[in-house]
């Protein structure tokens, strides 16, 4: 079955990127390879990829400042309403308006692989508000940054499935329950 989940890092106060976007408190964490949480085992299921302008530019920017490829060998779509410059090489497809108008292309495009929302926290907050995000899987980092971009901002219900250190990390699944019980019209 075809799951939906964001897999990202976060700082120890909820943030994912810093006011300028800046991943750098992340690129120098040390991680181990095949430790919890691993990145190289979760990608092998996953069959399709979302991602915001924010995310996919800055993706852009860092191939660009490193040389390095495309790494998503499945379909891409970048939620954006603005025009996006392409990447040689990546198999993309740029999308406007909500979440839903697009899941059913990427529930298609996984096949019986999963579903990644790569960032950021807003786009798996609308997947999570339209009942599609299933699991969020965080790596918590030793830093804060005091402000920044938010991991999820949303109130939701989690229910823990699994912790463990990896590296410099604390790692924790979480399969998502809903909105918060007080939030719930019912």
């Amino acid at each position: 079955m075809t799951r939906t989940t964001y897999y990202t890092a976060t700082t120890l106060d909820g943030f994912i990127a810093d006011p300028d976007d800046s991943l750098a408190w992340l690129l120098r964490q040390p991680q181990d390879e095949g430790g919890p949480q691993d990145y190289g085992e979760f990608i092998k299921r996953v069959g399709a990829v979302v991602m915001g302008s924010t995310t996919y530019l800055w993706v852009r920017d860092h191939l660009q400042r490193t040389g390095e490829d495309w790494s998503y060998s499945m379909p891409a779509w970048v939620m954006t309403s603005r025009d996006l410059p392409t990447i040689d090489g990546a198999d993309l497809r740029f999308a406007s308006g909500p979440v839903t108008e697009v899941y059913d292309d990427l529930r298609s495009a996984a096949g019986e692989l999963d579903i990644w929302v790569i960032g950021g926290g807003d786009l798996a907050g609308q997947f999570a508000d339209a009942g599609l995000l299933d699991e969020v899987i965080v790596s918590i980092a030793p830093v804060t940054l005091g402000a920044g971009r938010p991991v999820l901002p949303r109130r939701l219900e989690l229910r823990l499935a699994e912790t463990a250190p990896n590296g410099a990390f604390v790692t924790a699944r979480y399969e998502v329950d809903g909105p918060l019980l007080e939030d719930r019209q019912d």
